[in-house]
């Protein structure tokens, strides 16, 4: 990956949370971070 997809792809990032804090008040970055936490807790039990 090069520096300039690399960058590309943060800004897309962070667009996209700026997005979702503005207009939405940060329920898709809740509702993924919950499922984010009860896949690690899926994971856990198959280690």
């Amino acid at each position: 990956m090069t520096n300039k997809t690399a960058l590309f792809l943060g800004a897309l990032v962070l667009i996209a949370l700026l997005i979702d804090i503005v207009f939405l008040d940060m329920n898709g970055s809740l509702f993924l971070s919950r499922k984010l936490v009860d896949f690690i807790e899926w994971l856990k039990f198959w280690r």
